[in-house]
């Protein structure tokens, strides 16, 4: 079962998540959905690529802004095969695939599906593309960690698309938090797992 690790801007929950990879399988592929527009997101994306370097764990970095669920459909065919996720790897051992983050892969689709201002028909299409994630997930047999982002816990966005992605977002964050066994909130650096201290109705 995939693991979902949440927070807000700057709280630790990337760090921790690799952290956390790291006791899952001896190598991990990490899925960057990321794009870069300017040179601050480049210096953003070589900062976090010297990062990894460091910690000596055997990544392997995948730039996939959308593609995501097809990825993960792909890897569930070699896992099944007994293939590892990764063409690089030397082993048939599962490696842990890390997706960083949904919510930027939410804001490409979000984009990429702009008609003409239309938001809300934009919303349709991104949901599909919600639905097949969360499909891809429960379907994905080796370890499988997710971060994203808690984005609607200020105020009301006062234009359309900030509503339509923060509501977009939480939706998305609680199926994958519905199909989780163990889902994280770090704040401050600080790792707090909710699934296990979640109140039963």
């Amino acid at each position: 079962m995939p693991i979902l690790v949440t927070g807000g801007a700057r709280s630790g929950k990337s760090r921790f998540a690799e952290r956390l990879c790291m006791t899952l399988a001896p190598s991990g592929v990490y899925v960057a959905t990321s794009q870069i527009y300017d040179e601050e997101m480049r210096e953003r994306v070589r900062l976090h690529r010297l990062q990894r370097e460091r910690a000596e764990y055997a990544w392997e970095t995948i730039e996939e802004p959308y593609g995501v669920s097809g990825l993960l459909e792909q890897w569930s065919k070699r896992i099944d095969a007994g293939i590892p996720p990764a063409a690089a790897a030397e082993s048939s051992e599962a490696r842990v695939v890390l997706v960083d983050c949904l919510t930027l892969w939410l804001s490409n689709w979000l984009l990429r599906a702009d008609s003409d201002g239309n938001w809300n028909a934009a919303a349709d299409a991104v949901g599909d593309q919600i639905d097949a994630l969360v499909a891809a997930a429960a379907a994905y047999a080796g370890p499988l960690v997710f971060v994203t982002n808690e984005v609607g816990d200020g105020i009301v966005p006062e234009y359309p698309l900030g509503r339509v992605y923060r509501d977009l977002a939480g939706s998305m964050n609680q199926k994958l938090a519905a199909l989780c066994d163990q889902v994280f909130l770090v704040t401050a650096g600080i790792p707090i797992e909710l699934k296990g201290r979640a109140y039963r109705l």
